[in-house]
C-alpha cells in the first residue's frame, strides 16, 4: 500500500534558508520563526500521513454515491473532515474576525501541499470552501460576510463555484443560466451547471454555491454575467438554517480520477440567490476565486508528483532487478536494486529536481500574494498575476508527467491497481484541465499577462533574474548555476521579443507559440529557484551546517536540473520561432 511522509525538512529549508520569511517586511511574517513553522508543519504532516493518506485509496475505490438526492462521501471522510475542522485547519490563513487563525497565505500553501498530496479528493472540499469564502470576503456586503463567513471559515458550511454549463466551458459568455430580480432584492436562479466539484455531499450542514448567471436585459456575452450566492439551505435572520432552496444534484459524474470528490451536475430551479458584487461584473468577482484556485491547482500538480516520487523511490530501493553494469552492488542477493541503474536514476532525478524546485516556486508565489494582500504591494500583485498561469499550467503539466515517470519505475506493477500508483496519475490529470485548461493558461499568459501594465511585470521579472545573477555570480562557486540561468533567461527574453515583433503582424504566430512560452517561462522560474537553493546550501555548508548531506544533495540536484532540464528552454524557443505556419498549414478538412 502506498505511503506518504510530509517533506517538512524541505519545506523548512525553503521557508527559512531560501525565502527567509521571518526577515521579510510583510505583516505577520515576523512571527514565522523556525520553531513556530516547524510546530505547524509537523502537526499538519502527522494528520496528512496518519489520517488523510490511509483514506486516499478508500476514496478512490469507493467513490461517492447519490441516493435520493443525497450524496454520500467515502467511508471515513466524515470523521476525517470533523478532525480537520476541530484543528482549525480550514481557516489557517483566514481572518481572525471570522474565526480564522490569521496566518500568512504562504503557511496555508505549505500545509495545503501536505494535505493535497495525502488525499487530493478529500482536500478539495475545504479548498473550494476557502476560495468561495475569499470571494465573499473580497466582494460581499457586510451583511453577507456576517451571514456566511464564520460558518464557511469553520467549514460548518462548505462552498463551491458554478461556472460551466453543458454547452459552454471556457466561453462563459454563452451561458444560459438566468437570474430573475425579485421585489425583495433577491433573484430567482434557473439553469444547469456541470462539473461542480463538491456540489453535494454529507460533510457539512449547508453548501454555499457561488453561481454565475445572467440578469435578463443585461449586456450580451461575458459583460452580462453576474455572480450570486445560492445556499443549499436558506439562512434565517438569526443565522439558523431555513427551508431547502431550489437547488439539487442531478447526477455524479463518473470520472478518471478524484473519485472521493463529488463532481456534480447541479440543477437550479428558481433557487433564491443574492447578488455578490455588482450587476454584470460577475467575472471580476469570480476571478478572485479562480485565481486563488489556479494557485491551488498548481499545488495539486506538485503534490501528486511528490507522493508518486516518494513511492517510486521506495520501490526502486527494494525491488531487485538485474545487475549494475559496473559490478554487483548486492552480491549476496539474486540481483541489485533498481536504483543502481542509470536510467532509473535519470527518472528519479527528473522527479526530484522538479518537485523540489516547484515547491520553492509555489512558496515564493505565495509570498507575493501575502505582500499584495497584507502590505498592499502592487508590484507583488502584478508579478503574481503574471506568474499565475505559469504556476497553474506548467506545474500541472510537469506534475502529471512526473506521476507517469513514477509509474514507469514500477514497470508493470505501476499499471495495476494493487500498488496504487495509477491513482496519482489519474488524480493529477484533472489539474491540467479544471480552473482553465492549460492551453487557456498559455493564451492568458501571452495574450494578457505579458502586456499587463505595459509589460512592467515581465520586465521586473527579467530585472530580478539579472540582479540575482549579477550578485550571485560574484561568488565563484555559483558560476555553474548562474551561467545556465542566464542562458535560459536570454531564451525567454528572445521569445518575448519575437511575440512583440511578429505578433502584431500575425497574431497566430504568438498564439501558436504560447504553450511553448509557458513551459519556457516555467523552466526559467524553476532554474531561478534552483540557483537560489544552491546559494542557500553553499552558505549553509560554509557556515558549518550540522546537516552537510542535505545541502550537498541539494547542490547535486541543482546541477542535474541545470544540466539536464534547463536546456529545454532552447527547444521551446526554436519551436516558438518556427511561427504559425507549421501549426496552421492544414485546412481543417485535411486533418
Amino acid at each position: 500500500m502506498p505511503s506518504y511522509t510530509a517533506p517538512t525538512k524541505d519545506m523548512q529549508f525553503i521557508l527559512h534558508d531560501v525565502l527567509k520569511v521571518s526577515d521579510a517586511p510583510t505583516p505577520g511574517y515576523a512571527d514565522l520563526d523556525r520553531d513556530f513553522t516547524a510546530a505547524i508543519l509537523e502537526e499538519a504532516g502527522k494528520i496528512a500521513s496518519e489520517v488523510l493518506a490511509p483514506l486516499n485509496p478508500v476514496g478512490d475505490t469507493e467513490g461517492c454515491r447519490l441516493e435520493n438526492g443525497v450524496v454520500y462521501t467515502p467511508t471515513g471522510f466524515k470523521a476525517a473532515f470533523a478532525q480537520m475542522q476541530a484543528g482549525g485547519w480550514p481557516g489557517i490563513d483566514m481572518p481572525e474576525d471570522f474565526g480564522g487563525q490569521g496566518m500568512p497565505y504562504v503557511l496555508g500553501t505549505a500545509v495545503g501541499e501536505f494535505f493535497s498530496a495525502a488525499n487530493q479528493a478529500f482536500t478539495m472540499y475545504q479548498g473550494l470552501t476557502h476560495g468561495a469564502a475569499s470571494t465573499i470576503l473580497a466582494h460581499g456586503t457586510e451583511e453577507q460576510k456576517a451571514t456566511y463567513l464564520h460558518k464557511m471559515v469553520a467549514c460548518d458550511w462548505t462552498g463551491t463555484m458554478n461556472l460551466t454549463e453543458p454547452h459552454c466551458g471556457t466561453d462563459l459568455g454563452l451561458m444560459r443560466t438566468k437570474a430573475e430580480p425579485q421585489a425583495d432584492g433577491s433573484y430567482k436562479v434557473t439553469g444547469q451547471k456541470i462539473f461542480i466539484s463538491a456540489g453535494e455531499h454529507d460533510l457539512a450542514e449547508n453548501i454555499i454555491h457561488l453561481v454565475l448567471a445572467k440578469i435578463p436585459g443585461g449586456p450580451e456575452g461575458i459583460k452580462g454575467v453576474s455572480l450570486f450566492i445560492v445556499p443549499k439551505f436558506l439562512v434565517n435572520e438569526d443565522g439558523s438554517l431555513g427551508p431547502r432552496n431550489g437547488v439539487s444534484c442531478g447526477k455524479i459524474e463518473e470520472k478518471m480520477g478524484i473519485h472521493g470528490n463529488a463532481t456534480c451536475v447541479m440543477n437550479y430551479d428558481g433557487a433564491t440567490g443574492y447578488l455578490l458584487g455588482e450587476e454584470h461584473k460577475g467575472m471580476r468577482a469570480m476571478f478572485t476565486m479562480m485565481n486563488e484556485a489556479r494557485i491551488g491547482v498548481g499545488m495539486q500538480g506538485v503534490a501528486q508528483a511528490e507522493i508518486a516520487f516518494q513511492n517510486a523511490l521506495a520501490y526502486s530501493r527494494d525491488r531487485l532487478q538485474g545487475r549494475d553494469i559496473t559490478g554487483p552492488k548486492n552480491p549476496d542477493g539474486p540481483a541489485d536494486p533498481l536504483i543502481v541503474h542509470p536510467d532509473i536514476r535519470r527518472n528519479l532525478m527528473e522527479q526530484k529536481s522538479f518537485v523540489e524546485a516547484a515547491r520553492a516556486f509555489l512558496l515564493w508565489g505565495s509570498t507575493l500574494i501575502d505582500a499584495a494582500h497584507r502590505d498592499g504591494d502592487r508590484d507583488a500583485d502584478g508579478l503574481i498575476s503574471l506568474m499565475t498561469p505559469v504556476i497553474k499550467g506548467f506545474l500541472t503539466d510537469k506534475g502529471f508527467d512526473m506521476t507517469v515517470q513514477a509509474q514507469q519505475v514500477y514497470g508493470g506493477h505501476g499499471y495495476i491497481e494493487e500498488w496504487g500508483m495509477s491513482q496519482y496519475t489519474r488524480d493529477a490529470r484533472i489539474a491540467m484541465i479544471y480552473e482553465g485548461a492549460n492551453g487557456v493558461q498559455a493564451l492568458d499568459l501571452v495574450g494578457r499577462k505579458l502586456a499587463l501594465d505595459g509589460g512592467k511585470h515581465v520586465l521586473a521579472f527579467f530585472d530580478m533574474v539579472k540582479g540575482f545573477c549579477k550578485t550571485a555570480g560574484e561568488t565563484e562557486e555559483m558560476g555553474e548555476f548562474v551561467e545556465p540561468l542566464k542562458r535560459a533567461s536570454k531564451d525567454l527574453q528572445t521569445a518575448g521579443m519575437y511575440f512583440m515583433q511578429e505578433g502584431m503582424k500575425d497574431p497566430n504566430a504568438a498564439l501558436s507559440g504560447s504553450y511553448d512560452f509557458m513551459h519556457l517561462f516555467g523552466h526559467v522560474c524553476l532554474g531561478l529557484m534552483w540557483a537560489r537553493m544552491a546559494e542557500a546550501s553553499l552558505a549553509a555548508l560554509a557556515a558549518g551546517t550540522k546537516d552537510p548531506e542535505f545541502h550537498q544533495t541539494k547542490l547535486a540536484t541543482a546541477r542535474f536540473y541545470m544540466a539536464r532540464q534547463l536546456p529545454m528552454t532552447a527547444t521551446h524557443l526554436a519551436r516558438i520561432q518556427s511561427g504559425a505556419e507549421p501549426v496552421m498549414a492544414l485546412d481543417a478538412a485535411n486533418f
